[in-house]
């Protein structure tokens, strides 16, 4: 004759699987955590992204005035040139 077959599977206890959830909710915690940080850091960043944005900007038109402004003195210096070689 064959011996009876052992029960298949896990025995998990109440208390093993009380264990397990508190750590997997702590888990959630640290994660849920680091998310908002995560979340402020990103806010922050969009902050400074704008501020340069504007910087840029202001340069911007800064360098475009200059070249403006010398392309003006550029072509009345050659007219004062020319009128003053007749």
């Amino acid at each position: 004759m064959t011996a009876p077959a052992e029960p298949s599977g896990v025995y998990i206890s109440s208390a093993r699987m009380y264990t397990e959830l508190r750590s997997l909710s702590d888990g959630v915690t640290r994660v849920e955590t680091k998310l908002d940080g995560i979340g402020r850091g990103l806010t922050d960043l969009s902050k400074d992204v704008a501020d340069h944005e504007s910087c840029l900007r202001t340069l911007e038109h800064a360098i475009w005035r200059a070249a403006g402004g010398a392309a003006v003195l550029g072509a009345g210096s050659g007219v004062l040139a020319q009128f003053l070689m007749r």
